[in-house]
């Protein structure tokens, strides 16, 4: 355990796992052309978590992948309050760019293949309209059956990939869903967070494990409360730590009855050092969890060489032809 924090059916299950490792959503308001703030604009609290969730899903880019580089992947590492240690490595590729007449009502299609343990070979493509009111397509494609099933939207509590993580930290938490409040500004002090024994330990998939994160630190964030709007819900609030440049979203505390219950660290990295570029074009380097309540951790780490944007390719590569091509 970190110490750097003191304060249905096997087709169903497997459905969660696959959906909840590329899942995206969309909101009115949050979408490819939210604009850049001017420099030194005063804020509101929801316009900032609107920036945030602008960053998060990658809508600085007309394409965003998370690539497989010979034997160099995408990893998930998750460790149990008991010290047992599981792990899935994984592709992601997402196309935001639909804006031609043809296919204007899409927002963006999102597709995963996996390829390690018993996913390995499985895919999964999601399909986003600009219509609030459609739902989303959820494909998968299951090699033992050589079928593609479809499945409803998992819920904001589901646990992502068996990890600390949710569906709503993840992916489905929309700013609407919470109230929020500015807090203040501040310096960040402290380093992000990693699972302690595993820092700079050669790991499959990804070669050498990254050490924690401090490069952060001095950086000036927003503090930013957002209390849920959900009854009965499993936190109360929670207060991140936002760049108030970059709006990259360093660290998320979540509170119960006034109780720190868990914390989730976001290494962020720049795809380009180019001044003129949007600073929001930024990449997950690593996200760390941990649960206080259990003890358990979750450590998601994507290589730099594995990164890649707004690369020539046809948009059929994100339909069924493509997940019916997997090998296993």
């Amino acid at each position: 355990m970190n110490t750097h924090f003191k304060s249905g059916n096997w087709l169903s299950r497997l459905s969660l796992l696959l959906i909840s490792c590329v899942a995206t959503t969309t909101f009115a308001g949050v979408d490819t052309t939210l604009a850049l703030p001017a420099e030194g604009e005063n804020l509101s609290p929801e316009e900032i978590a609107r920036q945030v969730y602008f960053a998060n899903h990658f809508y600085a880019f007309k394409n965003f992948s998370i690539e497989r580089r010979g034997r160099t992947m995408t990893v998930l590492i998750n460790r149990s309050s008991s010290g047992k240690v599981s792990s899935t490595a994984l592709e992601r590729h997402l196309n935001n760019n639909y804006q031609l007449a043809e296919d204007e009502t899409i927002q963006s299609r999102d597709l995963a293949i996996f390829h390690s343990g018993k996913l390995r070979g499985t895919g999964m493509l999601i399909t986003e309209y600009r219509d609030d009111e459609k739902n989303k397509d959820y494909m998968i494609w299951l090699p033992a059956l050589r079928k593609i099933r479809r499945f409803a939207q998992p819920q904001h509590d589901d646990a992502w990939g068996g990890s600390v993580f949710t569906f709503g930290d993840v992916t489905l938490r929309k700013p609407d869903d919470e109230e929020h409040e500015l807090i203040g500004k501040k310096k960040l002090r402290t380093c992000l967070g990693a699972i302690d024994d595993l820092e700079n330990k050669h790991y499959r998939y990804v070669g050498e494990l990254p050490e924690r994160s401090c490069r952060h630190i001095d950086k000036q964030v927003y503090g930013l409360k957002s209390t849920t709007k959900f009854d009965y819900w499993w936190y109360d609030y929670r207060i991140s730590y936002i760049d108030t440049t970059s709006f990259a979203d360093y660290r998320t505390l979540y509170f119960k009855n006034d109780e720190l219950i868990k914390v989730i660290d976001r290494d962020w990295g720049l795809v380009d050092s180019d001044r003129e570029s949007d600073p929001r074009a930024l990449f997950w380097k690593y996200w760390y969890g941990l649960d206080l309540r259990t003890g358990q951790e979750s450590w998601a780490v994507i290589p730099k060489k594995v990164v890649s944007y707004n690369k020539k390719r046809r948009k059929s590569f994100w339909t069924e032809k493509t997940l019916r091509k997997i090998k296993r």
